[in-house]
Order: structure tokens, then C-alpha cells, then sequence
């Protein structure tokens, strides 16, 4: 219930702030608007605006529209004609079209600003030790090191806060194949150490996803490498293990940390895909034991790993990150254009296919990860909301028949040419249009399939 409530809630909203864009927008420029609806299908509410449009909201909360007085549509009273969409000169008819992804940037501006005013906790850039053959771990990054800045081929270095922080710069660089170079020492304002990450030679990166983070080296915050809760009757209640045990070793090599015990325990199967038994020298309580541990085999194929049936490592230590009013304006507006530059970048590379349609994602998954940041709690939502609007926001400004990008082509044609483009060609294009959307649709709702069967 709380996933179907938060998905419709934030395609409410989203649609909402498009739809006002261009209505406020249209009023600006003194166009009639007849009616400014959300949603499709039976109308659940229905009133009158001081400006006499007609306000509506439908049952189903899939998209909305508003309707303007427009010769093309319906006959226009000659006295009303000056209030017409298409009457109006290019410039007022491209300001009204591009208001409406313009207002689902200026929201991800304010949602991001909302995030920032508010502050959430955040794992410090600590990092766990990355595991052999990594770029991490041939660069020499340890387990511990605290990273404090960041430089991306030689440009201005910047200071890193938060593990958050840390890996959506890696995620820009490895996307736009660019090198890092970061600074890291033993604990925060200490001395640092100069290290490289070749993140060019990945070769084309297709997503970000968690194989990135694993071939770069680093994967998640350091914690320490304690036991939580158990399973009953699983591998590690089996062995003798209990919620609180830190583990020292593993067949003699020292376990710094929970990332690097998770490897061990993922790896800890032979050729044939069958546990293997490991020595763990752990401490419990002041005294040290050593204990056996077969780690279980999941998964299927190559996807195998080994689970021992517990929770690894503590939580990371954290830093709550809180700007002032301005502060968290110039945040806002900073991440809405990083993740615009991201989105139309992966775009970009899907186009030419550098990057795979898997990574599409539909109104399944949307759901999905809507529920999950509402569960987590309203800075989480927050960011959710403005990431949704930020994509929002980019897709309609693609040079897309059917999209808000496509009628704004349509008026540069007209501006450079000084002549509108002919009636049957926009029906063309219209079609055409439609038919690469829902191409784009079915691809998104099967990849959302294939994600939940998978």
C-alpha cells in the first residue's frame, strides 16, 4: 500500500508542476486556457478558476493536460481570437511549450535545496578495503583511509564529505571515461597521500550499476567486520557464531573490514560451486575462538556466491551534511545539473549504443523505488521526487515529435525558415513520434518484468 501510495503521489505531483508550467505560462502571454486537468478517465473533482478555466482531477493519475483556445481545435469567436494559442507570436508559443519541463527542473532545484536545508546523516568517504585486481587496490588504497578530495583529469579539486558524495563522482567520471586523481589520509584534516584511478581504461562504462563499483574497488563505507542478527539454523548459527562476534581472520588473512569479509564469504566456494570450509578467528567478549565456517552456495551458474546466513558489519559512521538558505540553492541547482548532464548523457549512449536498453526502467520499477524512499523517510522521498523531476523535466526537452522538444523544433524550424511546418508533415511526425515512445514504453515495462522475474 505504502509503494502504490507514494508512486501515485509523486506522479501527482510531477505532473501537476509540468502542467502548471505551461498554464501560468499561457496566462503570462495572455492565451485563454478552457481547462487544466491531472489525470485520465472519470473526473473525481471539478471547479472554476477566477481566470475561467476549468480545473479537474481524474481517476487515473497517468498524465494530465491543459487545453487552450486554439483555432486548430474548435472555432474561435472573432472577438476572442487574441486569446488564441495559435495566434500568438513564436516567441510567447515556445516560452508556453518549454515552461512546463522548465517548472520540473526549477522543482528538482527545490526538492535538492529542500534536501540540503533539511540534512540527512551520510557514511563519512571512509573507505573498506577494495578487493585484489581493483583500481583501487592496484592505485594502493587501504582499508580506513579517509578520502578528503578529488580531482577528475586535472581539473579543480574538490572536497569530498560524504561516501555518497564520493561514489556519484566516480559514477560521473567512469561514465565520461575520465580519470580521478584523490587525496586520502588516516583520519579526517590528517596528512594525505596522492592516489590514481585509470577509470578510462574500464573501457565504455554502460551504467552504473554495482559491477562498476566492484571493478573500480570501491563498493560500500567502512564498518566494522562484527556480526549482527543471525538466521535460525543458518550456516552461521550452525557454526557456533553469534550476533556481536568481530571476526579477526579468515584462513589466516586478516579481516579489516565488513566489505572484505562479504568478499571472502561470496568467494569462499570451489570450481564446483560447493562451500568450502573456512577458519574464522574471531573475538567474543574479550576471548578469541576459531571456528569453522562452509559458507552456502545461492544463485545459479556464474551467479553463485556464498552466504552464511547473517548480518555482516556495523553501521558506518556518519556525518549529517546541512546547508544554510543559500547554501542549499546553489545545491539544489549544482546536483539538478549533474544528474540532467547524467541523464541526457546515458541518453546519449543508448542512442549510439554504448550503453544497453536494459537500462530503462519503467512505471514498475518507478513504483518500486518510490516505495522504498518512502520508507526510508522524507529526505529519502525528497530526493526521489526530485530525481523523477529532474528525468521528467529532460525527456520532454528532447527533439521528440509528441514531446514538449518536439514542438520546440518544430518553432526553430519556423524561426530560421519564416514559415510554419505543413499540417500533414506534423501528422507524420506526430505518428512517427508516438511509435518511438511507446517502442521506448514496451522496452521499459519489459525490462521492469525481466527485473522482477529475475
Amino acid at each position: 500500500m505504502l509503494t502504490l501510495l507514494a508512486f501515485v503521489a509523486a506522479l501527482a505531483l510531477l505532473i501537476a508542476v509540468h502542467e502548471w508550467g505551461h498554464y501560468r505560462m499561457a496566462l503570462a502571454c495572455g492565451v485563454k486556457v478552457l481547462r487544466f486537468s491531472i489525470g485520465f478517465g472519470p473526473v473525481l473533482l471539478r471547479w472554476q478558476g477566477r481566470s475561467g478555466t476549468e480545473f479537474t482531477l481524474c481517476l487515473l493519475p497517468l498524465g494530465g493536460y491543459v487545453r487552450m483556445l486554439d483555432e486548430r481545435e474548435a472555432e474561435v469567436p472573432a472577438q476572442e481570437r487574441h486569446l488564441a494559442f495559435n495566434t500568438q507570436p513564436l516567441r510567447a508559443r515556445a516560452a508556453i511549450v518549454a515552461a512546463g519541463p522548465l517548472a520540473n527542473l526549477v522543482l528538482a532545484v527545490l526538492l535538492y535545496a529542500a534536501v540540503s536545508w533539511i540534512g540527512q546523516p551520510q557514511a563519512r568517504a571512509v573507505l573498506s578495503e577494495p578487493a585484489a585486481g581493483t583500481l583501487a587496490a592496484q592505485a594502493g588504497l587501504r582499508s580506513g583511509q579517509w578520502v578528503q578530495r578529488l580531482s577528475a583529469d586535472g581539473e579543480s579539486e574538490q572536497e569530498i564529505e560524504s561516501f555518497d558524495q564520493l561514489r556519484w563522482v566516480l559514477t560521473e567520471a567512469a561514465l565520461a571515461g575520465q580519470d580521478l586523481t584523490l587525496w586520502a589520509g588516516s583520519a579526517p584534516q590528517s596528512a594525505t597521500d596522492e592516489y590514481r584511478l585509470p577509470l578510462s581504461t574500464l573501457g565504455p562504462v554502460e551504467s552504473a550499476d554495482v559491477e562498476l563499483f566492484a571493478r573500480i574497488g570501491i563498493v560500500a563505507p567502512w564498518s566494522a567486520p562484527v556480526l549482527g542478527e543471525l538466521l535460525e539454523q543458518g550456516v552461521a548459527a550452525r557454526a557456533g557464531l553469534q550476533a556481536g562476534d568481530r571476526v579477526l581472520s579468515v584462513d589466516g588473512l586478516v579481516v579489516r573490514d565488513a566489505q572484505q569479509l562479504r568478499q571472502l564469504i561470496r568467494t569462499g566456494l570451489d570450481r564446483q560451486g560447493n562451500g568450502l570450509a573456512q577458519t574464522w578467528v574471531l573475538e567474543r567478549r574479550g576471548n578469541r575462538l576459531e571456528l569453522t565456517v562452509r559458507p552456502e552456495p545461492q544463485g545459479e551458474g556464474p551467479q553463485r556466491v556464498g552466504r552464511i546466513g547473517a548480518f555482516v558489519g556495523t553501521p558506518p559512521e556518519t556525518v549529517t551534511l546541512q546547508e544554510d538558505f543559500l547554501g542549499g540553492l546553489l545545491q539544489g541547482l549544482r546536483r539538478t545539473g549533474e544528474v540532467a548532464s547524467l541523464t541526457l548523457g546515458m541518453m546519449g549512449r543508448m542512442v549510439v549504443g554504448l550503453a544497453s536498453l536494459d537500462n530503462l526502467s519503467g512505471p514498475i520499477s518507478i513504483a518500486e523505488y518510490a516505495g522504498k524512499s518512502a520508507s526510508l523517510g522524507g529526505v529519502a522521498y525528497l530526493s526521489f521526487l526530485a530525481l523523477i523531476s529532474v528525468s521528467l523535466g529532460v525527456l520532454n526537452l528532447l527533439p521528440l515529435p509528441v514531446l514538449d522538444g518536439g514542438h520546440l523544433l518544430y518553432y526553430l524550424i519556423e524561426g530560421v525558415t519564416g514559415r510554419p511546418i505543413p499540417e500533414q508533415w506534423l501528422e507524420r511526425l506526430q505518428r512517427a513520434g508516438m511509435a518511438v515512445l511507446l517502442a521506448l514504453m514496451s522496452v521499459a515495462v519489459f525490462n521492469d518484468i525481466a527485473r522482477l522475474l529475475g
